[in-house]
């Protein structure tokens, strides 16, 4: 099945829900006109179609190979990647002065979707790459930027993330890799690592690796972290590379999905010590690590987005085809594909709305920074900041999660013949399931949100987007159209249910931790559903004034599938409501040795 991308429908939404003309206007993003948004997404669609998605299954079913070592990439994958950098997409998300284009992050946002879609083992290696960029340039030095950065943005070099090992999973206060100092400046680096992502691989002259480590005097916990950058191969002062660092990659996982991604477990120092160099201060390795992972935790919020559309685009192609049964009240009896089976068209509406309120979120947000990071009225930063910060655990949370769900029916869709490997349905399900542990479980986005992000400010900015979405409720409900003020009341009763839950967390949190915490999972799915719902909403009130002018269906298909959001996935905010407010006790209540 091969992918096409939306190009219309992301534009849609990049223009009514994540305000491109405004984002096209503040200073620095001057030439991100319309024409040339379009021009880049009709591109970039080009390239995910032609070059990527093709290799996606094939790349699945041979994964990679690892021996005494070394990582050999599945077919097709280093032409792949050697096109994808000559054509300049890998640093097009990147800040000019390292070689990159500079372009909005909602910009980025919709074009990394297309390479989420069409490969998603293939888009994490720019993922990660761009990743340990943000972090370096943030956090290094002038001299660490100027070895390592040209390099990684064009594509030449990648870059990983090396935080996890064997005892230290989400708890990286359990770190015990070491950094020795040398005295010349290096530090030698000894430690194992685990689920290192395209930590080996044979498509790059270098890999790039920041890692966290402890100094021999830091502190206990978190606070005792550092982080250090430590190549693959060292480099020279004139920028060629040198000797071979004391790194290697031990084994490859072998994994339900992203087959050809490479899951490395890497080893520093088996010689002695691996040659790193010091990010930053000492002991701050986990707050610099946060500039790459709030990134990736929109990223991977994103691949929730990019599976599910891929997925929905495979059961579609399917229904569309496949011939089978009688269609319910036709009395001709005339054979039709199953598109026309009410269930089908059930789980289709399904997936469509998930998707499409998916996307509407991830790209709300990517507005969001961008407006924080630009805007000239320091308010409006602070405002932008206040909503990315609180909105990023539930795009990373909600839109994984409701990739379970979207690409479980794309299995459902196909019947059995989604069971069988060669329909493509499952491998789709199975990349998906990652999506919802890395970066952060779906537990620990909501910890965050429960927390940090709501409880511990008192419910500030929570307050204020439901005020936001209570505005527009109340436009809708008075507009004067019918479907819009049907999803307006609606959407009020889902702003009724999340009020109603953050007044409770705010008030039991201190005094009821742990069922304030028993609750957080479905306040992040509550949150993301209420927020996906009034997008859905202002999609709707877009095109029905749209929808005036001209329509060729889309227009109408957008009003629908809002529609169905409002009417058949917004009503979850009240489970969600009743399991928060009145559901911790039973899952409390049981003694641990009676589970």
């Amino acid at each position: 099945m091969s992918y096409v991308a939306p190009v219309k429908e992301m534009l849609f939404t990049l223009n009514t829900l994540a305000g491109l003309e405004e984002i096209a206007s503040l200073p620095g993003n001057e030439e991100a006109s319309p024409d040339l948004v379009e021009a880049i997404l009709e591109e970039a669609g080009k390239f995910a179609a032609e070059v990527l998605a093709p290799i996606n299954a094939s790349g699945d079913r041979q994964g990679n190979t690892w021996a005494d070592g070394v990582v050999r990439t599945a077919e097709g994958f280093k032409e792949a990647y050697a096109a994808f950098c000559e054509t300049g997409w890998n640093g097009m998300p990147a800040a000019t002065e390292f070689g990159g284009q500079g372009l909005p992050v909602t910009v980025s946002t919709a074009v990394l979707e297309m390479w989420k879609s069409a490969n998603m083992s293939f888009s994490l290696c720019q993922m990660l790459t761009l990743g340990a960029v943000e972090a370096i340039a943030h956090h290094g030095s002038d001299a660490l930027k100027q070895t390592y950065l040209p390099a990684m943005v064009s594509g030449k070099w990648t870059g990983t993330m090396n935080l996890t090992e064997p005892q230290a999973g989400s708890d990286l206060a359990a770190v015990r890799t070491r950094a020795e100092p040398r005295g010349d400046g290096s530090y030698a680096i000894t430690g194992t690592k685990i689920f290192i992502t395209w930590g080996e691989h044979d498509m790059a002259e270098n890999i790039v690796h920041l890692v966290l480590a402890r100094l021999p005097d830091a502190p206990p916990g978190v606070k005792g972290i550092s982080l250090f950058v430590a190549p693959k191969y060292l480099v020279n002062a004139d920028g060629s590379l040198g000797a071979r660092n004391d790194l290697v990659c031990a084994s490859i996982e072998h994994k339900m999905g992203i087959h050809a991604s490479a899951t490395a477990v890497m080893s520093f120092g088996d010689q002695g010590g691996a040659t790193g160099y010091l990010v930053g201060e000492p002991h701050r390795g986990l707050e610099y690590m946060f500039t790459m992972m709030n990134h990736a935790r929109l990223n991977v919020g994103l691949e929730g987005v990019a599976i599910a559309e891929r997925a929905y685009q495979h059961a579609l192609a399917y229904a569309r085809e496949r011939v089978q049964g009688r269609i319910v009240g036709d009395s001709a009896g005339t054979p039709q594909p199953i598109l026309h089976h009410p269930d089908v068209r059930r789980m289709l509406m399904d997936m469509k709305s998930r998707t499409e309120a998916s996307r509407a979120l991830a790209y709300y947000v990517a507005g969001c920074m961008d407006r924080a990071k630009r805007h000239p009225e320091a308010d409006a930063r602070l405002y932008n900041q206040r909503r990315l910060e609180l909105l990023t655990p539930v795009v990373k949370g909600w839109c994984t999660e409701t990739a379970q769900g979207v690409t479980w029916n794309g299995v459902q869709v196909h019947g059995g013949m989604g069971f069988i490997e060669e329909t493509g349905a499952a491998q789709h399900m199975r990349d998906a399931r990652i999506t919802t542990i890395y970066e952060g479980t779906t537990a620990i986005q909501a910890n965050d949100l429960i927390g940090r992000k709501t409880a511990k400010e008192g419910g500030r900015s929570m307050r204020q987007l439901l005020a936001d979405m209570a505005e527009t409720a109340s436009l809708l409900r008075h507009s004067g159209t019918p479907v819009l003020a049907e999803l307006a009341d609606c959407l009020g009763s889902g702003i009724a249910a999340l009020d109603e839950a953050t007044e409770w967390v705010i008030n039991n949190f201190e005094r009821q931790p742990q069922a304030a915490f028993a609750g957080s999972v479905p306040f992040l799915k509550l949150t993301g559903t209420v927020v996906a719902g009034w997008l859905m909403a202002r999609a709707a009130q877009a095109a029905v004034t749209a929808q005036a002018q001209q329509d060729d269906g889309y227009y109408t298909a957008k009003i629908v599938t809002a529609t169905y959001f409002a009417q058949h996935v917004l009503p979850e905010a009240n489970t969600y409501r009743d399991a928060i407010v009145n559901g911790a006790d039973s899952i409390l209540a049981l003694e641990a040795e009676l589970f």
